[in-house]
C-alpha cells in the first residue's frame, strides 16, 4: 500500500478516513489534526499556560509530545496512585513520565497520593467502600480533585487530558444507554471554568482514534507503560469499547460519526444546561476550598479522613 501524499510505502491505513500514509506524513498529519481540533473548539492559545495530565501511557505522553512540537507552553502533571503490588504499575508509569520529560527538557509536576495523604488509592477505597467495589471511582475523584488543585495553584490557564476518541465514544455510549442527562450535558471537548474554583479543561485528542495514537507513539519512539491498570479488568468502559470496536470493524468511521453527530446535536440545542441539576449546587468545600456539589465537605475530603 502506498502513501496517499508521496507514493512511498504506507505504515498505516486509516479506513475510516480512506487514508494511507507513510511514517513522515503520518507524524505530520496527527499534529495537524490536533491543531485543527484545538482551533475548532477554541480550546486554548499559545499564549496560555497548559498543564497536561500524564499517566505514563501512550495517549497522554503522545499528547504532551504533540503540544511540545506545536509550540505550546505545556508542563506535565503525574499523580502517583500507589497502585503497585505485583504489577509495579504506578512505579513504572512514573518512570516513563519522568524519562519523557527529561529527554525533552520539560517540566513535570509530581504528586504522590501516598506521600501527600498517607494512603494509597487501594487503601482509600478499602476504607471508603469497605471492600465492596473496585477503587476506580475513588481514583477518579482523587485525580480530578488533585488536577484541579495543582492547575489552580500553578496558575495554569487550562488543564489538558489525553482522552482519545475511543474514550469519549465509550463514555457517550454508557451515558446514552443509561440515559444520564447530567453527564451528557457536560460531555464536550472543552469544559469551561463556569464556576468559582474550576479550571478550564480540554481534550485535544477527542477526535483521534486510539489506534492512531498507538501508531504515533510507536513511530515517534515514545516509551510508555503498556499494561492497563490492574483494577480496570472487567470495567464497563472496556466493555463499551469492545462493542464499539466490533461496530467499527463492520462500519469504518462509526465511532467518529457517533461522537461527532452527538456534538453537532448538542450544538443545535439537544441538551440545555438546565438538564444538569448539579450545576446550581456547586459551592466551596469548607475544608479544602475546592468546588463541590456535595453537601458540606467535598467527597475527596471525606474520603481521605483518618479512620
Amino acid at each position: 500500500m502506498k502513501c496517499r501524499k508521496c507514493n512511498k510505502k504506507a505504515v498505516i491505513n486509516m479506513r475510516q478516513h480512506k487514508l494511507a500514509l507513510c511514517q513522515t506524513h503520518f507524524l505530520d498529519w496527527i499534529p495537524e489534526q490536533v491543531q485543527r481540533c484545538i482551533e475548532k473548539y477554541h480550546m486554548f492559545s499559545k499564549q496560555e499556560r497548559l498543564l497536561v495530565a500524564v499517566s505514563g501511557g501512550k495517549d497522554s505522553l503522545s499528547l504532551w509530545d504533540i503540544l511540545w512540537r506545536l509550540g505550546y507552553q505545556a508542563d506535565g502533571l503525574y499523580i502517583g496512585l500507589g497502585i503497585d503490588g505485583g504489577s509495579h504499575y504506578s512505579a513504572q508509569s512514573q518512570q516513563y513520565a519522568e524519562a519523557f520529560a527529561a529527554e525533552r527538557g520539560l517540566n513535570l509536576n509530581i504528586v504522590s497520593i501516598p506521600e501527600t495523604y498517607g494512603k494509597t488509592i487501594p487503601k482509600i477505597a478499602e476504607s471508603t467502600l469497605r471492600g465492596r467495589a473496585k477503587p476506580c471511582s475513588v481514583c477518579g475523584i482523587a485525580k480530578r480533585h488533585i488536577m484541579n488543585r495543582i492547575a489552580r495553584e500553578g496558575e495554569y490557564h487550562v488543564l489538558v487530558t489525553g482522552h482519545n476518541l475511543d474514550d469519549e465514544a465509550a463514555v457517550l455510549l454508557g451515558n446514552t444507554l443509561n440515559w444520564i442527562p447530567g453527564y451528557l450535558v457536560r460531555q464536550w471537548p472543552v469544559l469551561e471554568a463556569n464556576r468559582p474554583g474550576l479550571v478550564r479543561k480540554a481534550k485535544p485528542l477527542c477526535r483521534i482514534y486510539e489506534r492512531e495514537m498507538a501508531a504515533y507513539a510507536l513511530l515517534r519512539g515514545i516509551e510508555y507503560v503498556y499494561d492497563e491498570c490492574p483494577y480496570s479488568v472487567g470495567s464497563t468502559t472496556l466493555y463499551y469499547k469492545e462493542i464499539l470496536n466490533r461496530l467499527e470493524a463492520d462500519r469504518p468511521g462509526a465511532k467518529l460519526n457517533f461522537y461527532l453527530t452527538f456534538l453537532d446535536a448538542k450544538k443545535k440545542g439537544l441538551f440545555s444546561p438546565q438538564a444538569d441539576p448539579d450545576l446550581e449546587q456547586i459551592h466551596a468545600c469548607p475544608t479544602c476550598g475546592q468546588p463541590t456539589s456535595a453537601p458540606g465537605e467535598c467527597v475527596f475530603c471525606r474520603m481521605i479522613k483518618p479512620g
